[in-house]
């Protein structure tokens, strides 16, 4: 009995130590607030497109580049693919003007860097 009681107490504690020895690791990338729902609802109710592109019925996609830093401020855009008539431009303003939730990585929030692409249809 006494060797029993010994042996589940042994095991317990071994338990208990691994539990410890756990590392969470928190870490999660840029996003808007509201969603990524929300976000092309209010690039694309918002999109100014020049009368150029409106006559041309410019469609495609325009990808972003951007560093959103610890207090939530977007920097640093950077098209990587556009459409051209000053519709990258205009999508580049509207994203800039927007705060989002900025990056964590081990438990601190950070600088960091995201992607976004928007299609476009001018009509």
């Amino acid at each position: 009995m006494l060797f029993t009681c010994a042996l589940l107490f042994s095991l317990n504690s071994f338990a208990q130590a691994d539990k410890q020895n756990i590392k969470v690791v928190t870490s999660s990338e840029p996003s808007f607030p509201k969603g990524d729902n929300a976000l092309y609802s209010y690039v694309y109710m918002n999109l100014k497109y020049s009368e150029e592109s409106k006559k041309k019925y410019v469609a495609g996609e325009v990808t972003l580049s951007f560093d959103v830093k610890p207090d939530s401020t977007v920097t640093n855009a950077i098209v990587i693919s556009g459409v051209g008539y000053g519709v990258d431009e205009e999508v580049k303003r509207l994203i800039q003007t927007l705060k989002f939730s900025p990056g964590v990585q081990n438990g601190t929030v950070i600088k960091m860097n995201t992607m976004y692409t928007f299609p476009i249809k001018a009509h």
